[in-house]
């Protein structure tokens, strides 16, 4: 996937996952936009065109704080993009219940997030990227727990170990330092509407989800109409935070650990991962796990294109599965007792 629309959120970014490795327009290139002075709680339609009359140039972009997070998360980038999980994720190769640990990680970090970012949203150093209607997550996220887990829902998940660390440090921050909330949000929002289209087709495609949107609601941005033009408006809006140096490096410093903690949770999916794998038939013996070509498999005996055993399961297990179920293996003793009996009657 092009590194310059960040795909990795567990959700995938799952979804993706970071706008930090996004590349920037021909126009932003000769120009950094700074918004005028205006009210934060104002829609970003509403702001879009007062934006672009009033840019202004600035010789130095890497001051800019997306300059500086692009250049400065650059390897955490890389290296949560090549997490097995994303690989898989981006491949199509996800179970659907490992895709609802996911989605419930997503739940838990998101609605740490968005607590702390209404807890702030005056605060200067971050009301300038307060977009409640256009970007939070949470009620979508709701709408997918939802529809995966049924009613009662929030008695049926509890936050994984990884995702609490996670929530802990967005709760920390949101109440200790706000400046650094920043980080979260960038890097979470904007990888969501740079790679979020593309996953919500992978899961759709992959678990066989209902093209009306049912599952993958987290994806759905449904008050931003163009997500190229927001995400222009959104860099704009933080460089023009008035944060000296040092603080822009500590919130780069913070984004980096936010790849980090989703890292630690791309890690422990991969886990769960690991473990739906391994499942097992109801005696215990595994199947295969739709890994590789199962007519490597030595015991693969039938042709791929006759009978049934053409399909994903290693002949040889699901018959060794089959014959350890304890009702066919008092038949197999009664047949070679049997048998035995026979042959002792002929060479007597």
């Amino acid at each position: 996937m092009d590194q310059s629309e960040g795909s990795t959120n567990y959700s995938a970014t799952m979804s993706s996952e970071v706008e930090t490795s996004e590349g920037v327009d021909e126009s932003e290139k000769k120009n950094s936009m700074a918004p005028e002075k205006e009210n934060h709680t104002n829609s970003f339609q509403e702001n879009w065109k007062g934006l672009l009359s009033h840019t202004k140039f600035i010789p130095n972009r890497m001051a800019d704080l997306s300059e500086l997070l692009k250049e400065g998360t650059k390897e955490a980038h890389d290296r949560a993009e090549n997490t097995q999980f994303v690989k898989d994720f981006l491949k199509g190769n996800i179970k659907k219940e490992l895709f609802k640990l996911a989605t419930t990680a997503l739940y838990f970090t998101y609605s740490a997030l968005e607590e702390e970012m209404d807890r702030n949203k005056d605060h200067p150093a971050f009301a300038p990227l307060y977009f409640p209607t256009e970007l939070h997550r949470k009620e979508a996220l709701i709408k997918d727990m939802e529809y995966f887990f049924g009613e009662n829902w929030e008695e049926k998940v509890k936050c994984s170990e990884a995702a609490q660390k996670y929530v802990d440090r967005i709760h920390y921050v949101g109440q200790n330092e706000p400046e650094l909330l920043v980080a979260h949000a960038y890097t979470r929002y904007m990888g969501d509407l740079s790679g979020g289209q593309v996953l919500k087709k992978v899961a759709q495609r992959a678990l066989k989800l209902p093209s009306t949107g049912e599952g993958t609601q987290f994806y759905l941005f449904e008050h931003v109409d163009n997500a190229q033009q927001f995400k222009q408006f959104y860099r704009a809006r933080m460089n023009a935070l008035d944060l000296n140096l040092k603080t822009k490096e500590r919130i780069v410093e913070e984004a980096n650990k936010a790849f980090e903690y989703n890292m630690q949770i791309f890690s422990e999916l991969d886990q769960a991962g690991s473990m739906l794998a391994r499942e097992t038939l109801e005696d215990g013996l595994p199947i295969h796990d739709g890994k590789g070509d199962v007519r490597k498999c030595p015991f693969y005996a039938a042709q791929p294109d006759k009978g049934t055993l053409g399909g994903s399961s290693c002949p040889f297990r699901t018959a060794m599965a089959v014959l350890r179920k304890p009702s066919l293996q008092l038949f197999l003793a009664a047949s070679v007792a049997l048998v035995a009996g026979l042959l002792a009657w002929y060479y007597m």
